[in-house]
């Protein structure tokens, strides 16, 4: 019996992936549970497991398409029964596209050879020799991305563990023997070709400028991870009216007490930040201000006020923003949230988060304080209602008692729904948030 294997949900607010490497093959026998996809998404790259068990008879995707949630990935004879090897590659051959249509790349090589000839390479080194000879360079969206952008044709790059893919480490190492002087000159066809066989490098031709009225140019498509919260911020932007209040919290006192209890936080091994207090005393404060942990339904006219407390943070990589989220930081120590902060910021810059660790979230908290700034305005991750900046802490004179005194001020910015919020209510959660990091042992009196 022939089973179809469709791309389940990968998400909230996420209805399509990129293919970034399918890990089985036409006659492959699978089990439930065994991984047979990587796909990106905007938020992760994921591995996808089966639901069933069988043989593999057709794969209906490649790498690179992009595929929406429900569409068929592979078709699949149950377990049980088997499918002859020699019938597979008679239904493989009579499904293959007719010799015509890859056509247009060799032709275009074969003009673009005559009007722009190159000598063969001699005695090319090892950074040169392809990835793979003959067909399309295997490697995720956001190598590709990464090659265009530092104008680099992956036919030339070596695959580091011989699978034939290609990964942004290759493409970094062979930069680096490239600018050392170690790359061979490649045939002047070869990037017409590559791109030709090609679209995800279409756009950018090696070798080619593009010019505008002004001056030259360069085409660089966007990640997918890019492209789609790229649409996610305008959408958010367009449909949600923000607001954005700021306010200053004097963190004298608690930076004294994180350095005094940053010791016995390293022997182990945590480091202990302003950020993981600032995130412990969140719950106290929505649980005054519920409005601010919610979500609303505009076709409904409802607001979802959420009993759980469940903080994204906003995490830097060199691939885009991710937002992981804390689960149930009520529950949880400074210690606690400073590691598994460290966990999972980790992770998402090793590309390693899972679609569950990036849902669920109910509030945001976007620190930009490592990098300096005094003030920013953040972009609500909807569904939610609000989100909390936080710039860099500087020391400022401040009266106090009759005097000015040197003091440790830490900016927040706070972003918010103004269709759920009004302005009095955000003025008085960032102030009552402020008093709040003044003197944290208060929230433990619940004072």
């Amino acid at each position: 019996m022939q089973i179809e294997f469709r791309m389940p949900e990968l998400g909230e607010n996420v209805s399509a992936g990129t293919i970034a490497r399918i890990l089985v093959r036409v006659g492959d026998s699978i089990s439930v549970g065994q991984d047979v996809l990587e796909v990106e998404t905007d938020k992760a790259v994921a591995e996808l497991p089966s639901d069933v068990a069988g043989v593999i008879k057709e794969i209906r995707v490649k790498e690179g398409d992009k595929v929406g949630t429900g569409e068929v990935l592979f078709i699949l004879e149950s377990a049980g029964e088997t499918i002859p090897a020699a019938p597979v590659a008679e239904k493989k051959e009579e499904a293959a596209p007719p010799p015509t249509a890859p056509a247009p790349a060799p032709a275009l090589a074969e003009q673009a050879a005559p009007a722009a000839p190159a000598p063969a390479p001699q005695a090319a080194p090892p950074v040169a020799a392809p990835s793979q000879p003959t067909g399309k360079v295997r490697a995720a969206p956001s190598t590709r991305q990464f090659a265009l952008n530092h104008d680099v044709d992956l036919a030339l790059v070596p695959s580091g563990d011989g699978s034939g893919r290609v990964t942004t480490q290759d493409v970094k190492a062979y930069l680096a023997q490239r600018e050392s002087g170690g790359e061979a000159e490649a045939p002047a066809v070869a990037p017409v070709a590559s791109a030709a066989a090609d679209p995800a490098v279409a756009p950018v031709l090696s070798g080619d400028a593009g010019r505008d009225a002004w001056g030259a140019t360069e085409l660089v498509p966007m990640s997918t991870l890019k492209s789609t919260a790229a649409k996610h911020l305008t959408s958010s932007w367009q449909t949600i009216p923000h607001v954005t209040h700021f306010d200053k919290a004097d963190i004298t006192e608690l930076e004294a007490f994180r350095k005094a209890s940053a010791r016995k936080a390293a022997v182990l091994d945590i480091r202990l930040t302003v950020t993981a207090f600032l995130i412990k005393a969140l719950p106290e404060v929505l649980k005054r201000f519920p409005q601010f942990n919610a979500s609303i339904d505009v076709e409904k006219m409802e607001l979802s006020l959420k009993k759980y407390y469940n903080i994204g943070v906003a995490v830097d990589t060199e691939n885009g923003l991710l937002v992981p989220a804390l689960r149930n930081v009520d529950q949880k120590s400074v210690l606690e949230i400073s590691q598994e902060m460290a966990e999972l910021a980790q992770k998402a810059r090793n590309r390693k988060l899972t679609l569950d660790e990036m849902r669920g979230g109910t509030f945001t908290v976007s620190n930009l304080g490592g990098l300096g700034g005094h003030a920013f305005t953040p972009i609500i991750n909807a569904p939610e209602v609000a989100i909390l900046g936080v710039s860099r802490s500087v020391i400022e004179p401040v009266y106090r008692d009759g005097e000015f005194e040197p003091r440790l001020m830490l900016p927040l910015s706070l972003s918010y729904d103004h269709r759920v919020i009004d302005g009095a209510d955000a003025a008085r959660f960032l102030r009552y948030l402020c008093e709040a990091l003044a003197q944290p042992w208060q929230l433990m009196l619940g004072l």
